[in-house]
């Protein structure tokens, strides 16, 4: 009788599964692998539509070098976290449970993650970046927002499916990943080797600006966001000295004093200080200012600006029967605390923290102060919550008598999570203006307004869109709509023959262009509008920046002033003398005429020429000399600027 066959035997499993060692290997693959999948994805959606072949290898040969790095990093608590677990063949079921839902946690925040980044990449063609850190201090207005943008609940509901199936493929390779031990010198030698293998790896990858081309959006590709993101708040206040160009400080005293000097103007002190005497008439009227911050209104939706399918047709209108329209003005960044530090305080924007949200903001120039001192009263209204961006901190401080947000509205007819719409603003504004009138004083008010901001929705009838739609384009008109509807309520009042309005976006609405600081997106309206500013229309052309509206607005009321401003009155400076100073991210930057100089991280600078209206300047590979005169004129003007905010003298009122 035969012998019964022996049973098969399973093959044994791959020896490097049987190790933790080898569990640590598959974690750095999959991120690694995950960043690969989103880099190509990015490509695929936002590379440029020509674009050398060099430059794709060098993007990809970077990312790949710099994913390897973030890899490793993310690798290592893994690393040390197997230097102190048990080992021992028999586990406790409780613990493996703990341990692979875990893993589950950790890889579905990853999946999360990885959608947040291709979601931030869409709107702001860029990496985690400030705008990333400073939306984590806010996490009520950001996660309600994004709660209403996107459709989150399918978004985590495919980011639990992926952490699930990483968790099963990963519980199945590794499920005898303990029964091989490992002596505690040996641990100790692997999680050694990881931190040094990331030494060694950690001088090719710089916290400035990334640049393997001169695409800006290609550069962005190339990082990795978890790099991008660390850097961000490492450098969100930093020594500014250390990483940009500078200059003795006294000449850059002596070039920024020529640049600020105007015709009409007086330096009342030498040495390291701006502070001038602006010259005026005494007795010219107090008029009333009225400043409206637009939140990401930029030229690109206004018809009067070059848009065919005009998405601002009130303002159009006021533009051409009674207002004065700038036509070459550039916000100073791409947040609305650049375009208040801008307009506001005529301050150019550091690399870093905006002065809105400093710590060295208790006593700044702004309009609101300098005004106030020739005796006018001061409101600040704004739509959302003071606490954000530390908004209604830096106004209280700084001039303004009262601020008014979402809170104190006592009739709301429509809201987002960012605040009440236009309407009630400018309702109440116009309720606030009417007191203030009564007194007998002038008086100066700000309004920001938020209606145009993700989710992009606003009251229903207002326009024949459909706000449920949440386009921006329907938001746009709907801002454009209350600013219509304010000036024609407006025009009843008794302040409206004495009063100067402006109307001006703090920032543009997107980030496109391939220049370090993508200018073409930074291109914004600056109306100027009431009867006693402007007699007949007219479309200035002068270059200018955010930083030139308040000394414009000065000069139209035309009452002597002393000032620290950095801006001009662009109605006095001739055109030769235009200037735009802005940031982006880490990089800043001076437009004067067709060419722009960018200050980057580690005293890197870039030339580009061309017109800026064209959205893509070019590089410019051999600099002039008038290149090199306005990259001297960058370097003065940022570097005095942050001398006096760090030593707290940018300001005429005592402490």
């Amino acid at each position: 009788m035969n012998a019964p066959s022996p049973a098969p035997t399973q093959p044994a499993p791959p020896r490097w599964t049987r190790s933790r060692y080898g569990f640590v290997l598959f974690w750095f693959g999959s991120l690694f692998g995950t960043w690969l999948v989103l880099r190509l994805v990015l490509l695929l959606a936002f590379r440029p539509a020509t674009i050398p072949a060099h430059d794709l290898t060098m993007a990809l040969l970077v990312g790949t070098y710099r994913d390897i790095f973030a890899g490793l990093l993310l690798s290592l608590p893994v690393l040390l976290w197997l230097v102190f677990a048990r080992d021992t063949k028999r586990r406790v079921r409780w613990r493996g449970w703990l341990f692979w839902g875990g893993c589950w946690l950790i890889w579905s925040a990853q999946a999360f993650v990885l959608f947040a980044e291709y979601f931030f990449f869409e709107e702001f063609k860029s990496r985690f970046n400030t705008v990333a850190v400073d939306y984590l201090l806010f996490p009520y207005e950001v996660f309600v927002n994004i709660w209403e943008s996107y459709h989150v609940a399918v978004v985590v509901a495919v980011c639990a499916a992926f952490g699930l199936a990483w968790v099963l493929p990963a519980r199945a390779l590794f499920r005898h990943m303990w029964e091989r031990p490992f002596a505690q010198r040996t641990r100790l030698g692997f999680f050694a080797g990881g931190v040094l293998a990331a030494a060694l790896l950690a001088p090719g990858v710089h916290l400035r600006e990334l640049h393997v081309c001169t695409d800006r959006t290609m550069n962005e590709i190339a990082n990795n966001g978890v790099i991008s993101f660390v850097a961000a708040a490492w450098t969100h206040n930093l020594d500014y000295g250390a990483f940009y160009k500078t200059m003795p400080l006294a000449a850059a005293y002596e070039r920024t004093r020529q640049l600020v000097a105007a015709g009409d103007c007086a330096f009342t002190d030498n040495g390291q200080t701006i502070r001038r005497q602006v010259a005026g008439d005494p007795n010219r009227p107090r008029l009333n200012v009225v400043i409206f911050l637009e939140e990401s209104l930029g030229s690109e939706f206004w018809g009067s600006l070059g848009r065919t399918n005009t998405l601002t047709p009130e303002m159009d209108k006021l533009a051409a029967t009674e207002g004065m329209l700038f036509t070459n003005i550039y916000a100073s960044g791409n947040r609305t605390v650049r375009g208040m530090e801008g307009v506001l305080s005529s301050f150019p924007p550091l690399p870093g923290d905006s002065i809105v949200k400093r710590n060295l903001s208790d006593n700044v120039e702004t309009i609101a102060r300098l005004l106030k001192r020739d005796g006018y009263a001061t409101l600040f209204t704004y739509g959302g919550r003071g606490v954000f961006d530390d908004m209604r901190s830096f106004a209280l401080r700084n001039g303004y008598d009262r601020f008014v947000e979402e809170k104190d509205f006592d009739h709301i007819t429509f809201s987002t999570i960012w605040g009440v719409c236009d309407e009630d603003l400018y309702d109440r504004s116009l309720h606030e203006m009417r007191a203030l009138a009564q007194t007998g004083r002038p008086f100066f008010t700000t309004i920001l307004s938020v209606s145009n901001h993700k989710p992009y929705t606003f009251p229903k009838g207002r326009i024949p869109e459909d706000p449920d739609k949440h386009k921006q384009e329907y938001a746009v008109k709907y801002a454009d709509y209350a600013l219509g509807r304010f000036f024609r309520q407006v025009k009843a009042e008794s302040f409206w023959t004495n009063t100067i309005f402006v109307v001006v976006a703090d920032h543009g609405a997107r980030v496109y262009g391939s220049q370090n600081i993508p200018i073409g997106s930074y291109e914004i309206p600056l109306l100027i509008t009431g009867p006693a500013a402007v007699k007949t229309p007219s479309r200035p052309g002068q270059l200018g920046c955010s930083l030139d509206v308040s000394p414009t607005v000065l000069g139209l009321i035309g009452r002597p002033y002393q000032t620290l401003f950095f801006g001009r009155d662009l109605l006095k400076g001739p055109p030769a003398e235009g200037r735009a100073l802005m940031n982006h991210n880490r990089d800043i930057g001076l437009l004067g005429r067709d060419r722009l100089v960018v200050l980057g991280l580690m005293k890197t600078d870039q030339f580009y020429a061309g017109d800026p209206k064209a959205v893509n300047m070019m590089p410019l590979a051999n600099p002039a000399a008038a290149d090199f005169s306005l990259e001297q004129d960058a370097i003065a003007l940022f570097e005095v600027a942050d001398d006096l905010y760090m030593h707290q003298r940018y300001h005429l009122d005592p402490r």
